[in-house]
Parts: C-alpha cells; sequence; structure tokens
C-alpha cells in the first residue's frame, strides 16, 4: 500500500476517489480513522483557467468557512507538495445517486440555500454533483473551489443540468465510461 508523508505523518492511500480540474483526491487512513488526500496537479485544462492552485484551495476554504455551507474541515496542507488533508465525509455524492436513479430532489433546497449564501458574498461554488457528499440527510460541499459570482454558472442555470439525468449528465457519464 502506498503512503504519502505530509508534515511528518503519515498517510496510507487506500483508493483514489477522483480526478477533477485542480487535483486527485484519495481516501486514505490516519491512525484509527478515514482521510482525503488531495493532490495539486498540473494538467491542462481547456476550460479553466488557473493561477497558484494551492493557495487558491487555501484561500477559497477560508471563504467557504464564513459561509453557512457545511464543508469538510481541512486538517493540514504542505505548500511545497502541493497536498491538502480534508476530513472524510462519508456517504454517497449526488452524482452516484443520479446515476443509480435515487431521487435527488430533498437536496435541491440544501444546494439552493448554498447557492444563495455564495452569492451574497459574491461567489459561485462548483454544483458538478460529484462535488456534494450526503450523510445523515444533509450535504456536504466536499470541493473548496469557488469562484466570483457570475449569473452563467450558477446552480440554476448550469449545475442543476447535473442534477438529473439530463443530455449533459448522460453525455458526461458516457464520456467516464
Amino acid at each position: 500500500m502506498e503512503s504519502i508523508i505530509v508534515n511528518g505523518k503519515e498517510y496510507q492511500i487506500i483508493k483514489l476517489l477522483g480526478k477533477g480540474k485542480g487535483g486527485y483526491s484519495y481516501l486514505a487512513g490516519f491512525n484509527d480513522f478515514f482521510v482525503i488526500v488531495k493532490q495539486i496537479h498540473h494538467e491542462p485544462c481547456d476550460y479553466y483557467k488557473f493561477g497558484n492552485k494551492i493557495e487558491a484551495e487555501l484561500n477559497d476554504y477560508k471563504r467557504l468557512c464564513s459561509l453557512n455551507i457545511r464543508i469538510p474541515k481541512m486538517l493540514d496542507y504542505d505548500t511545497q507538495q502541493e497536498i491538502i488533508i480534508k476530513e472524510y465525509i462519508e456517504g454517497k455524492t449526488i452524482f452516484e445517486m443520479v446515476r443509480d436513479d435515487e431521487d435527488v430532489s430533498s437536496f435541491i433546497s440544501q444546494v439552493r440555500s448554498m447557492g444563495e449564501s455564495s452569492k451574497n458574498a459574491g461567489l459561485n461554488i462548483d454544483y458538478f454533483p460529484t462535488n456534494f457528499v450526503v450523510k445523515n440527510g444533509l450535504i456536504y460541499y466536499v470541493d473548496y473551489e469557488c469562484n466570483n459570482y457570475m449569473d452563467e454558472w450558477n446552480f440554476d442555470n448550469w449545475g442543476i443540468k447535473y442534477w438529473s439525468k439530463t443530455p449533459e449528465f448522460m453525455e458526461y457519464l458516457k464520456s467516464q465510461m
């Protein structure tokens, strides 16, 4: 089993959970609990421009902490290795639920509430359904990405297109197979 050391602590990598625009997220073990290890990557992304990714993640985390949005706690980070250690929120993602034909309509009001908090702070969060985990009937935004608010990227104009089996969702699903 692979391990990674961050600030003198060893995390046992269990499995890859996913790859996003900015990094790879892994489920890892530390002592007797699970965490998420996010390793920043510098692979090209043709639809998004990045500056310093690790600094953006740290700044976005601080901004999100001040809003009424449930996010995993940041447990540690290493700017040299470009790694963030996050609290693990156990549960299915909205993406998995939609894919598996489970009803996600009860979570729409929660994501809209998050969207309102974000908008009031002049921000958008990334509404893609892989970024939301359901635990005990509540959704958690498990990404830290946020950007300056623009109507075209809010939940009702963009995100909702991926919260059911729309053509956009099905096209993305097909691209992942």
